[in-house]
């Protein structure tokens, strides 16, 4: 297909030449077929223009877009492995019975130092040491006892998990008010957890779920029995959501359910209550009937029907895993603004490819540091060793869907046009060289959809240069 085109004000011909001659720069025997340069349009985003901002246009370019690359009995038994085997995971069910207070107090302290660079709030103040040791204090590690019964919650909607017993938002830079150092990730409805230690306000609780250990606010968690928390997870029939971030409907009768978030990936199952009967004020027949948890006055977890539409995206089953379906889901997250362990109502780079993934039945770790090197999956490793000409050639050989991370971030290869390669993924950054050899930033801030070879990480170093791993989740070891 021929090049994309667009008019451009005069300014921008310098960008052009800068971008042919970063291509230029690839050793001819690693350079990708047909590699043309590549456009700066108005909006300043480089090598992209409104067509490339749909699945269809990558749809149409991908090769056996429909191809099942793993059955779910090949998923499932590696998400059982990763259980096993990957040290950044949590059994739950393999928990034993009772837990000691060295353990809980390991967990804690591992996920977490005490701060000991100066930090900023969001109105760019210093935050005083003895907020922060306040702060600390209130892990209550002495309260911890020698021993205590394994306690199990649930997650009763989309809740922050932080470093800290805490909803102070830190910055380790004056005037940066999105990068949250004590923001972590977050749980979603349904999500099982283990309750591990209260803080001494008894506002938080420190918790395990099966992909992080961090503080949760505890009028998020419902406390309930092991079996019923983690029995959730299992029942059948069930709706997976595969849209973006879905909602239950409205309702005056329960209100704890009424207009519920419930982010791709959720496994809910449905309620066994009568198909034919008003649920919560209103006929059922055009929703599916959700069996969402709740959390009682005293504490304890509640089960409760709540309508989901049946005119939004959710599946009875995991999505097949294939090129096509890889290529629709992360889409639906395009424009959505990046957030930090999953703040700002969105999510970060692992957490998009995770979400992503999750909706098709994979499980992955939380955080790019374990995405990178877990070891249940496929992957092709790098080092500073590695010379830039092995380096293209991997890259010459992506598929839909592999997984490109550099330190501290992910990108989710689409496809190509003419020989360039293309990635989406949810960055905060995306930067290039000017033709003075300035470094440009596009601050995309968002899900965006980028050209890969013109990313770079500083003047003297591109993404590919940075490249550690490519793991390809769509195949076996």
């Amino acid at each position: 297909m021929a090049p994309l085109r667009t008019s451009l004000h005069p300014s921008w011909h310098r960008h052009l030449l800068v971008a042919t001659l970063l291509l230029a720069t690839v050793p001819a025997a690693a350079r990708t077929p047909s590699t043309s340069p590549l456009q700066l349009p108005a909006s300043g985003v480089i090598g992209i223009q409104d067509a490339q901002l749909t699945p269809a246009f990558w749809l149409a370019r991908t090769q056996q877009p429909a191809q099942l690359l793993l059955t779910p009995q090949q998923i499932e038994a590696r998400n059982a492995r990763l259980l096993h085997d990957d040290p950044s995971m949590h059994d739950l069910a393999a928990l034993p019975a009772s837990l000691t207070g060295a353990q809980v107090r390991t967990w804690i302290e591992e996920s977490a130092s005490a701060p000991t660079k100066p930090l900023w709030d969001d109105t760019g103040k210093s935050i005083p040491q003895a907020t922060l040791d306040a702060i600390v204090a209130n892990r209550a590690l002495p309260a911890i006892p020698a021993n205590q019964a394994t306690r199990y919650g649930m997650a009763v909607r989309r809740t922050a998990l932080r470093t800290f017993p805490t909803t102070l938002r830190v910055f380790s830079s004056q005037g940066d008010t999105d990068i949250d150092r004590f923001q972590e990730s977050a749980l979603f409805p349904g999500d099982a957890v283990v309750i591990t230690q209260s803080s001494a306000d008894g506002q938080w609780l420190f918790v395990l779920s099966q992909r992080y250990a961090a503080w949760v606010e505890a009028s998020a968690i419902a406390e309930g029995g092991r079996d019923a928390v983690l029995g959730y997870a299992t029942r059948a029939p069930f709706r997976i959501i595969t849209g973006a971030k879905p909602r239950t409907l409205f309702t005056r009768e329960q209100p704890r359910l009424s207009e519920l978030q419930l982010d791709m990936g959720t496994r809910i199952p449905l309620a066994d209550v009568a198909v034919n009967k008003p649920v919560n004020g209103q006929h059922p027949y055009t929703s599916w009937i959700l069996d969402l948890p709740m959390r009682n006055d005293d504490g304890r977890l509640a089960f409760a029907p709540a309508l989901l539409q049946k005119n939004t995206d959710s599946s009875p089953a995991a999505l097949p895993l294939t090129r096509a379906n890889v290529i629709r889901q992360a889409f639906k997250f395009l424009g959505e603004r990046y957030g930090w362990g999953h703040s700002y109502n969105g999510r970060d780079c692992s957490g998009f490819v995770s979400d992503v993934y999750r909706s098709m039945g994979v499980l992955m770790p939380r955080n790019t540091s374990a995405q990178a090197v877990s070891p249940v999956f496929s992957r092709i490793h790098f080092d500073a060793r590695t010379p830039r000409q092995q380096r293209m050639a991997a890259v010459a050989t992506l598929d839909v869907g592999d997984l490109i991370y550099i330190p501290g971030h992910v990108m989710l290869f689409l496809g190509r046009i003419n020989g360039a390669p293309y990635v989406i993924h949810d960055t905060n950054g995306g930067s290039y060289l000017d033709m003075d050899g300035t470094l440009h930033s596009m601050h995309l801030n968002g899900v965006s959809v980028t050209p890969l070879l013109p990313l770079r990480f500083d003047k003297d170093t591109d993404y590919v240069d940075r490249i550690t791993n490519i793991v390809r989740v769509g195949k076996l070891q």
